[in-house]
């Protein structure tokens, strides 16, 4: 189990490990692009070999990406459907070239069509994306917080997803659980007792061999809200105790743990998480 945050690649992904290792990350995640839009970067040979340089300089050997936020698979509209598609695709291939250990996604919104017709528009998605991918980066679903009519913020759902996409690529998917998305969409973590029950509950019905990576961030609003606002460690509604019995859960003691919380408190984020950590 790894520690870090998601750091900035202002002047180029090559900045983003030394970024990193600034605020005392032993793991990170970037976006390689803009997550509003626009032209992704090119990655030149010479990117990527001072990338790895850096991330080899400072001991950083897991590293993450997010896609933009725009992603929607669930869309009625097929430039916005495709367009998200031809993006994921493309941020695997970009991803794998960094030598990315995983990417993850949020998968949409099912606000213009019907939730079974949405769920059918994200698996097809998911198929046209991962059938002939090559790469070496993996694939993650991430939970959602639920809010409108967001797809994939239940276990149930996700596995539905998993479950839904044909078997010879379904292997290429795993699961990015976000705190603060899980909690406010009414999955309990505050105490030991809560965090185990609702990890049995992951396990029932995705699969925890499928948990991948977690997004650490306490929740600002409170449990079932479904309200996406992060907060520093231990001053939202989930708590340290939460983060406690995430951190030391036996079955995640292989799984990274990366921070979403507000920039100006990371490094203080992270060193709450490594003395949480036994």
């Amino acid at each position: 189990m790894k520690i870090g945050a998601h750091v900035s690649i202002a002047g180029g992904v090559q900045n983003a490990p030394l970024n990193a290792a600034k605020i005392g990350c032993e793991c990170f995640q970037i976006f390689t692009r803009s997550p509003q839009g626009g032209k992704a970067p090119v990655l030149d040979k010479a990117t990527v070999k001072e990338f790895k340089a850096n991330c080899q300089k400072y001991k950083l050997n897991n590293y993450y990406v997010h896609t933009p936020y725009y992603i929607n698979l669930a869309s009625s509209n097929n430039r916005i459907r495709h367009g998200s598609i031809s993006v994921i695709k493309d941020d695997l291939e970009r991803s794998s070239l960094l030598g990315v250990k995983a990417l993850m996604t949020h998968l949409g919104s099912a606000s213009d069509v019907g939730q079974n017709a949405a769920l059918q528009k994200v698996i097809e998605g998911l198929s046209k994306v991962l059938t002939g991918y090559r790469g070496s980066t993996q694939f993650l679903i991430e939970i959602s917080a639920g809010s409108g009519r967001i797809i994939g913020d239940s276990f149930e759902e996700i596995g539905a997803i998993i479950q839904g996409v044909p078997c010879q690529v379904r292997d290429k998917l795993g699961v990015c659980f976000d705190t603060c998305h899980a909690f406010v969409s009414g999955y309990d973590l505050r105490t030991k007792a809560a965090v185990e029950q609702t990890l049995e509950k992951f396990d029932q019905k995705i699969g925890l061999e499928k948990l991948v990576l977690i997004h650490a961030n306490d929740a600002k609003k409170d449990l079932g809200s479904h309200i996406d606002r992060h907060e520093h460690i231990g001053l939202g509604k989930i708590g340290q105790v939460g983060f406690r019995s995430l951190l030391n859960y036996p079955r995640l003691k292989n799984v990274d743990f990366i921070l979403e919380t507000p920039p100006d408190g990371n490094a203080n984020d992270i060193k709450i998480l490594k003395d949480l950590r036994t």
